[in-house]
């Protein structure tokens, strides 16, 4: 025997892809987009929120650097406690104030990141119980359950993280460098010189990055088909029935391999763009701090200020290569997205026709009238690429509503008549 066994509502075809194209790379379209942000709509309370708590955090980490310079150019030169005491207490105060904002911004994160959890879940949940039992026999448990969890979570992720990430940053961005450019306009225009390296990063990286985490999902889903396949009773039955222990060790072997490997790869691919965005990080950062050092010897400015301008470099820069990054950790949940859509959007076999009559007394009874069918998968919306015939001729019978009915027979067609009644 080859191939796996199924149980639990798997099936035991080969499982696909959704994507019908093997090579397709999923694209971010603005169609994708709008349909994403849909999600997040019945929050957008929360959400406004979160902005403005961000604009009010960005404003107090602006405060730091300035108090900072104060107290090394002002206070401690002309020896003034009062404000020695000032700016101690405004060092104090800062941090306090940002560490209760941070936990309000916290429970609305949580509760839009929850929030679209469940409504994507339901949603999938919804969609999946409105298909056909044909589909549910020729799907994988172990690929719905994959879908449901992992990529349902990993599609929350693009709201509830990354896009306030990126609000986040793109706020910080313009704040200090609005803030540097009124200090020192030259150090400035150095500082951004090197913004170009990091779109270039960016670039080269986060498509590869998105198809490494595109295939792990795939390859996370088809290992939990496999466990969904051989774990249940069912499955676990026919594999000690038929002595095929050894073999399911071997394919989950090569399963999980590959998810190993896949992860390696992506762990590999990660340090690799961090270690570039340091090392563009340091060059900016080294010319500043030579630049500026100069500008001090020559009484241009004083310490104080290159002070407070090298922490709002750090500040800049932290945001720059948290934006860089931000296409990769973007296109990754977009990818959870689309598995999702991928089973949301799959049609129905089986739907209410416009017009239907409501029935109003329902006596429970079935009848069939010479009823025949023959039908093939080939071509159906299914997870898997699983071919079943069934065949009923010339059936005729009543089925009493109340009454327990057990269809049996070596013939095909059991199965399929409890279809054609669903």
């Amino acid at each position: 025997m080859h191939g796996g066994f199924g149980g639990g509502g798997g099936g035991g075809g080969r499982l696909r892809r959704l994507s019908s194209v093997e090579d397709e790379k999923p694209q971010i379209t603005w169609e994708l987009m709008k349909r994403v942000l849909g999600y997040a709509r019945p929050y957008r309370w929360q959400l406004v929120g979160m902005l403005v708590i961000i604009l009010i955090t960005t404003g107090l980490a602006l405060l730091t650097p300035l108090l900072m310079r104060n107290l090394i150019d002002v206070a401690l030169p002309n020896k003034d406690m009062n404000l020695l005491v000032a700016v101690t207490l405004g060092l104090l105060a800062i941090p306090l104030v940002s560490a209760g904002i941070t936990v309000l911004q916290r429970y609305l994160n949580s509760a839009v990141g929850e929030g679209v959890t469940y409504d994507l879940r339901v949603a999938l949940f919804k969609h999946l119980q409105a298909m056909s039992l044909r589909f549910f026999t020729n799907t994988k448990s172990g690929e719905l359950m994959s879908r449901l969890n992992n990529d349902v979570v990993g599609a929350q992720n693009a709201i509830s993280n990354t896009i306030v990430s990126m609000i986040t940053d793109i706020v910080q961005v313009v704040a200090v460098f609005g803030v540097m450019l009124s200090l020192e306009w030259r150090l400035t225009i150095i500082s951004v010189a090197i913004f170009p390296l990091f779109i270039f990063a960016a670039r080269r990286f986060s498509e590869r990055l998105r198809d490494i985490l595109r295939e792990t999902m795939d390859a996370n889903a088809s290992m939990n088909a496999m466990m969904g396949e051989t774990l249940n009773i069912s499955g676990n039955l026919l594999v000690k029935l038929f002595g095929r222990s050894p073999v399911e060790v071997e394919r989950f072997d090569k399963r999980a391999g590959k998810v190993r490997d896949l992860g390696r790869k992506r762990a590999v691919w990660g340090v690799m763009f961090f270690a570039l965005i340091g090392i563009f990080t340091a060059i900016g950062t080294a010319i500043v701090y030579g630049v500026g050092g100069y500008l001090v010897i020559k009484d241009v400015f004083t310490v104080g200020t290159i002070v407070a301008f090298g922490s709002y470099l750090r500040t800049l820069y932290s945001a720059l290569q948290d934006l860089a990054n931000a296409p990769v950790d973007f296109a990754s949940s977009v990818v959870s997205f689309e598995r999702v859509f991928e089973v949301v959007d799959l049609p129905l076999e089986i739907d209410e026709k416009p017009g239907a009559i409501e029935l109003t007394t329902v006596r429970g009874d079935l009848a069939f009238e010479d009823v025949s069918f023959r039908y093939e998968s080939k071509g159906a919306n299914l997870l898997s690429e699983v071919q079943r015939f069934g065949q009923i001729d010339s059936v005729k019978t009543v089925l009493s509503g109340g009454k327990p009915v057990t269809p049996n027979g070596k013939s095909k067609g059991k199965s399929d008549a409890v279809e054609v009644v669903e």
